[in-house]
């Protein structure tokens, strides 16, 4: 029997009332409070734990969302791409077929609006690798538009590029002033 224990079964032989802190030394009491104060510490960290699990599992969900919705995206852009070069194109066509292709191109451009994929305006900027891909150089001076552009600056546009909520989903292939 612990100490405890035979403490408590003579003070109830002897009738007298059961005093919890009579029964138990100091030293016991500070054992008592310590291993207390070690599960408090070991709850709360459990508690820390799992919050920070539940936070990475939602952060994963979240990457495979948006890493399914790329694969889908991404050859949408190669139609968006094949609309944009036919439409350079519609002088040749029929008014009807220039104004299907026309309403097509603007439904699949809201689409992606609405999926937060927004083009890269580059004609006229400075080149960033970050967002840019150069596929060639032109001496620097003025664009077919007229604009008077400096070495370095982004002269036309092989490939349009695209944003998805601010970050790049495919960098624009561009031709940069030298």
């Amino acid at each position: 029997m612990t100490k405890a224990k035979e403490r408590q079964s003579k003070s109830e032989g002897a009738g007298a009332p059961a005093d919890v802190e009579s029964l138990l030394t100091s030293s016991e009491i500070k054992g008592i409070q310590s291993d207390l104060k070690r599960e408090r510490e070991l709850r709360i960290r459990a508690l820390a734990d799992f919050d920070n699990y539940r936070k990475r599992v939602e952060r994963e969900l979240g990457a495979g969302e948006r890493s399914g919705k790329r694969a889908i995206i991404l050859p949408l852009l190669d139609v968006m791409d094949d609309f944009e070069r036919a439409l350079e194109h519609v002088d040749q066509s029929p008014d009807a077929v220039v104004e299907g292709l026309r309403a097509i191109h603007k439904r699949l451009a809201d689409t992606l609006k609405a999926q937060g994929i927004t083009p890269i305006e580059s004609v006229g900027r400075q080149f960033d690798p970050m967002m840019h891909e150069a596929v060639g150089a032109i001496e620097a001076g003025a664009n077919e538009a007229g604009i008077a552009l400096e070495p370095g600056a982004v002269t036309d546009e092989t490939r349009r590029g695209y944003l998805w909520d601010g970050d790049v989903l495919r960098p624009a292939r561009v031709l940069v002033a030298k």
